[in-house]
């Protein structure tokens, strides 16, 4: 299963505010944003979405910065994925053309097992099981270079 690159940008998100906890550093979105490699812009929505799931606390002024709530630390990655993701199937079966096999056919049952398989495994994990690696704070939350 792939998941969508906003749902790997809100777990980049979590991972590295998590991570930023342990190393007792303020958390922007610019820092995620040059950590992950992705726009400023789109790690806003990301952490948009996180605040909305009561995941998230984002402060605003010159002290200010993400941090993550309890809720954020407790959450297990598969419930954060489902919610990221939202329900969606594994394969369109009937997207633009229905397919032929449809009535028939086992391929979308087995793959749903599949894909609710993949989410209670991660249920197994927090956000803060994930980034207890003592070296993602070093990596991950150096500053951002300036370009010249």
């Amino acid at each position: 299963m792939q998941l969508t690159r906003f749902t790997d940008l809100g777990l980049r998100a979590m991972m590295l505010l998590s991570a930023g906890e342990f190393a007792d550093k303020r958390v922007t979105t610019g820092r995620i944003a040059a950590s992950a490699g992705a726009s400023e812009n789109h790690i806003a929505k990301a952490v948009s979405r996180l605040v909305e799931l009561g995941l998230v606390e984002a402060r605003r002024g010159r002290i200010g910065g993400l941090s993550l709530t309890e809720a954020g630390r407790t959450a297990s990655v598969g419930w954060l994925v489902r919610e990221l993701e939202g329900d969606r199937e594994v394969v369109n079966c009937q997207g633009e053309t229905a397919c032929p096999l449809i009535a028939g056919c086992r391929l979308r049952h087995a793959l749903a097992r599949a894909k609710e398989a993949f989410y209670a495994e991660l249920d197994n994990y927090t956000v803060s099981d994930l980034a207890r690696s003592p070296t993602l704070s070093l990596i991950q939350l150096a500053p951002p270079t300036s370009a010249r």
